[in-house]
């Protein structure tokens, strides 16, 4: 987003009065307007079912950008609030959609729009499948510009309802028209995880496994379910993190070489990678995944109450809060190498971190004299802070004995507050019709294959769930599941 590229659209907002709007989406298209990523030819269309006018929504929006953002500027904020308005919407009634038709076409001759519109679902799942059917049959995609849909997680709760989901869609529009949003693969160091890879010769031929012993994921939250226990109860980590965030990442670090940087190069590595995946099925299940639910515990000096005691959470629940799980890809390049992956709420800490261990010296002279030596690390920080680390192993200064050295490149030490975040640049991505960072149906198949195989497991099973303490780092059977293979977690909290 260097060179100003502009695009003109009106932005169709289902459930505009959400949380995820105020918090994510009115921010986002701020800022690409304050960049000028956004001209004046740009519209903005709220709809919900409350009572709301286009003053509310207005003030509603600056709102959000005073306490996201803490932006103080009247004259710009006034010039991008005039691009809002708000309709109040039945997504299940005729008429709205023609009420919104009408206001279409008058924004697009207002604001000189070239009749592109994207339509972004920020509601409940449920009606995306209705809501697409009758954009297209009411005639709200009979447009001389493009037409895109946006689409949040999850889609679906497991396959087949995923694929009856893909199915109304595709209906109404084509697949590359959908963009199926997952902010992960917004951020920043998620994204540069290809730049890291393809664009240094020091780890291009390093990165298979005759030199990676193995690779970890770890995405860690230090909150609780946060009053969002009735949607826990019906997702449970497996289905809100691993289907989709893990295995994206998985995906972006295990992927071939693509033969250009394109959108359908890249997603056909990712899609080779999600379908070398080894099944995790039967007696394996238990061998290869662990679960996980928090107890009480202390969190930064805090005491904080267990899953069981949260609201809207049954007492007798098995939903898991935590998940690891080891991954094996057979293909030619990762024969043999785990994949280890973990996430989990009420932890110790709020990390996301990806650090691939590289195999040791077969004959470490330093070693064998028993100098302290341990694997070369490549550590990816993704949040909170964002940079790398490489770890080698060097010489106390005045000294014979050896250390690990950290080389250490971090964002955290810049001025952060021009760098785009994970939904601008998506919301950018989508309106400049780059898809590369959106997840095509192959792969949400993909995963929901191997994730419906665990979960039925669970389901059937009579076992006893694993606690584990708030404020740590999961239960022990995480930590057993490496030790069978001779590794251990990398602690991601001194890293």
């Amino acid at each position: 987003m260097n060179q100003i590229e502009q695009a003109e659209a009106v932005f169709v907002i289902f459930g505009s009065t959400g949380d995820l709007a105020k918090r994510k989406l009115f921010p986002s298209i701020y800022n690409l307007y304050r960049k000028g990523n956004l001209n004046e030819h740009f519209a903005v269309v709220g709809l919900g079912r409350r009572e709301w006018d286009d003053e509310k929504l207005r003030t509603v929006v600056m709102e959000s950008i005073q306490e996201e953002l803490g932006e103080q500027r009247p004259e710009v904020t006034e010039s991008f609030l005039k691009h809002f308005s708000y309709l109040s919407f039945d997504v299940t009634n005729k008429d709205s959609y023609s009420e919104l038709n009408d206001k279409l076409h008058i924004l697009d001759e207002t604001f000189q729009i070239p009749g592109n519109r994207i339509f972004y679902m920020a509601m409940a799942p449920e009606f995306f499948g209705q809501i697409a059917q009758s954009i297209h049959n009411e005639g709200l995609k009979d447009t001389q510009g493009w037409t895109r849909l946006v689409i949040e997680k999850p889609f679906g709760t497991d396959l087949q309802s995923a694929i009856r989901l893909n199915d109304e869609i595709r209906q109404a529009f084509s697949e590359d028209e959908i963009y199926r949003i997952d902010h992960y693969l917004g951020k920043e160091m998620v994204q540069n995880i290809q730049v890291i890879r393809f664009a240094n010769a020091i780890f291009g031929s390093l990165w298979n496994n005759r030199h990676i012993a193995n690779i970890q994921v770890t995405s860690s939250e230090q909150l609780g379910v946060e009053g969002r226990g009735g949607y826990y109860e019906k997702s449970g980590a497996l289905r809100d993190m691993v289907q989709n965030h893990m295995l994206q990442m998985v995906s972006l670090l295990a992927m071939d070489v693509p033969l250009r940087l394109s959108t359908d190069d890249i997603r056909s590595e990712k899609i080779k990678v999600l379908r070398a995946l080894r099944p995790i099925v039967g007696e394996s299940i238990k061998e290869n995944v662990v679960r996980g639910q928090y107890g009480r515990g202390e969190i930064n000096g805090q005491e904080v109450i267990g899953y069981l005691e949260e609201e809207n959470v049954s007492d007798s629940s098995k939903t898991e809060t935590y998940v690891a799980a080891k991954l094996m890809i057979d293909n030619h390049v990762w024969a043999g190498v785990p994949f280890y992956i973990r996430t989990g709420k009420r932890m110790a800490v709020k990390s996301t971190k990806i650090v691939v261990e590289f195999k040791e010296l077969p004959l470490n002279l330093y070693s064998k004299e028993n100098k302290q030596t341990g694997p070369n690390l490549l550590i990816i920080h993704i949040q909170p802070d964002e940079g790398m680390t490489i770890v080698l192993n060097g010489k106390k200064i005045g000294s014979a004995d050896t250390t690990p050295v950290h080389l250490q490149y971090r964002h955290d030490s810049e001025d952060r507050f021009n760098t785009p975040e994970a939904y601008e640049r998506l919301l950018f991505d989508c309106m400049m019709g780059d898809a590369t960072n959106f997840a095509h149906w192959d792969e949400v198949s993909l995963s929901w294959s191997l994730v419906d195989a665990i979960s039925k497991a669970w389901s059937e099973s009579g076992e006893k769930l694993p606690t584990y303490r708030a404020g740590s780092m999961g239960p022990k059977e995480a930590d057993e599941l490496l030790e069978a293979d001779g590794f251990s977690w990398w602690p991601v909290e001194e890293m």
